[in-house]
């Protein structure tokens, strides 16, 4: 920790999203880790709650839905618009606030709008910068520019600027899309995150019914053809050193990783993977280049495919705000490289100072 007076950090989560709770969840882990024991010598805590319709509450209000074991019956009572104009920048209470902690997932946080606005602030703040949040999180954006450095990936098709509320336009891409890729396919929002939207298609009419479901949550998608793979997923820290963790694998009984399946307590996770050095060594390397290529620092998730048959390693995605709930994969994989939450929270911390 740079200085010995304590630091101020300011939390912010919740927000307008289809991920909102999940970022309650992690909230309240970050919340709980920056109390511990240890790190309440080191650091104070404000908390920032915006609900679903984007009104931010104070303090106050936000510490009682982290405190509170329901999280469904403690923020459904801020579900609502104010009663009268509310200027969000006199609940944000900036000048007492040192370090942000953004852990707003998905839309108005992960893609970067939320690192914009807190720039403004001139305060440092945990995880990326706004390039880096933006790309990660745009799926067609971060697919050309890894394709371009010959980064492996599936074979994808991407989809924009169609309007997809016109049945005819569905049945054409739909064609288009079995006559360039190998069935399965996966149909993605371009801008989601814990799988929503998400859908696995084998024939023409699983495919429109898909298109359909991902242009709901994003009029950009991606489509990805899918292989038998095992799901592998290694943890990013760092600023101008990058640092890659432990391997980690999540077994799971659906046909494939859907929201559901992401939050069950069913899942095996098996940290470190029982994989190859070599292909361990691949992944770390390959998770590394990925985020320099596309300016991600401060924290990151990078998710991976291991092909069964031919043992091929493919670049799924990069969440530039992974989920710190109880059964969130970066905690995991920090924790079985020797930091548990509360060393992993205080680091976190320590490299946005180090900026």
């Amino acid at each position: 920790m740079v200085g010995k007076e304590k630091k101020c950090i300011g939390i912010i989560f919740g927000g307008d999203s289809n991920e909102h709770y999940v970022s309650i969840c992690s909230a309240k882990t970050v919340f709980k880790a920056l109390i511990s024991n240890e790190n309440k010598k080191k650091f104070l805590v404000k908390a920032f709650y915006i609900n679903k319709k984007g009104v931010w509450f104070d303090h106050n209000q936000s510490l009682s839905i982290l405190k509170e074991n329901n999280i469904n019956d403690t923020s459904a009572k801020y579900q609502m618009f104010p009663k009268e104009e509310i200027n969000f920048l006199n609940k944000i209470e900036f000048q007492n606030v040192d370090i942000w902690f953004p852990l707003l997932h998905g839309l108005n946080g992960e893609d970067g709008a939320i690192h914009g606005l807190l720039k403004f602030t001139q305060k440092p703040l945990v995880g990326g910068g706004i390039l880096g949040s933006a790309l990660g999180m745009d799926k067609i954006l971060m697919k050309k520019i890894l394709s371009h450095l010959e980064i492996p990936q599936v074979n994808y098709l991407a989809i924009q600027n169609q309007d997809l509320s016109d049945d005819n336009v569905k049945n054409n891409l739909s064609i288009e899309i079995i006559e360039k890729l190998n069935l399965p396919v996966f149909v993605k929002p371009a801008n989601s995150g814990s799988s929503l939207g998400i859908s696995k298609a084998n024939n023409k009419s699983e495919i429109f019914k898909a298109l359909k479901k991902a242009w709901e949550i994003d009029s950009r998608i991606i489509i990805e053809e899918g292989l038998d793979i095992r799901e592998l997923e290694c943890g990013i820290i760092g600023n101008l050193k990058l640092s890659a963790s432990e391997i980690g694998e999540v077994s799971y009984s659906t046909d494939w990783y859907d929201y559901d399946s992401k939050y069950s307590m069913e899942n095996q996770i098996i940290i470190p993977a029982e994989i190859d050095y070599q292909i361990s060594k691949q992944i770390k390397d390959i998770a590394i280049r990925s985020c320099r290529a596309l300016n991600i620092y401060g924290f990151a998730r990078v998710d991976f495919f291991l092909e069964n048959i031919s043992k091929k390693i493919f670049l799924n995605e990069i969440n530039t705000i992974p989920g710190f709930t109880s059964t969130s994969m970066f905690p995991m994989l920090w924790n079985a490289s020797g930091l548990n939450i509360d060393q992993l929270v205080a680091k976190l911390v320590d490299i946005s100072l180090d900026l």
